[in-house]
């Protein structure tokens, strides 16, 4: 029994985690410490908070993968869930190993806009799109990540002769379609930009660079 028991504490799983990008969600986990870990079989369970039974996600029963999508399971975005993983090995099961509460609003991250960058002798106009969640309308098409906060794009732009890590902001807010003029022809310019949620107080990443020479 008592080898059992060591083998059940080696094997369980350790930092549950989820990870979540504009709603895409995934519950990611570590083998426990034992050499023979890397062998065992994973359970996994999700349930909402106060809830009292915890329901199967039958893709991640028994699985070797580190890693379950939650992306459906946690689509009610403002509830809070919890999810649970336990291993398997040698007919030995290891306890449950529990995750922090994860609030898809609160904390999913959202990621940067894509940006088309299109320019004349003097400006250049850029085309901003919010990124998208995995939810879909009725006619198919993803619903995009401004429908669920209130979002700014904040439009950065770097002169290439200046200085390659500086970047000025020379935009913030709604529209998607801006235009930066009286730039210098000749000069190579970079466009990167960001989402910004007020009531988070948080911002995405830079998206990649767009660069252009007038």
């Amino acid at each position: 029994v008592l080898e059992n028991q060591d083998l059940q504490d080696s094997i369980k799983p350790q930092k549950v985690e989820f990870h979540s990008l504009n709603f895409n969600t995934t519950l990611h986990w570590q083998p426990g410490w034992a050499r023979e870990a890397r062998d065992a079989l994973y359970f996994v369970q999700y349930k909402v908070y106060g809830q009292s039974t915890w329901q199967n996600k039958d893709e991640c029963w028994g699985i070797s993968s580190h890693v379950c999508d939650l992306t459906h399971e946690t689509s009610d975005i403002q509830e809070p869930y919890y999810s649970r993983v336990r291993a398997a090995l040698a007919g030995v099961y290891s306890s449950w190993s529990l995750s922090c509460r994860f609030t898809p609003w609160r904390e999913t991250m959202i990621g940067p806009p894509m940006v088309t960058v299109v320019h004349s002798n003097k400006s250049i106009t850029v085309k901003l799109q919010a990124p998208r969640s995995p939810y879909r309308r009725k006619r198919g098409s993803k619903i995009s990540m401004t429908n669920y906060y209130d979002l700014l794009y904040q439009v950065f732009i770097i002169n290439n002769l200046l200085d390659e890590q500086h970047r000025v902001l020379v935009y913030e807010g709604k529209d998607k379609v801006i235009k930066i003029e009286d730039l210098r022809p000749g000069v190579s310019y970079c466009i990167v930009a960001k989402m910004y949620v007020p009531m988070l107080d948080r911002s995405s990443a830079y998206s990649s660079r767009q660069c252009t020479v007038l």
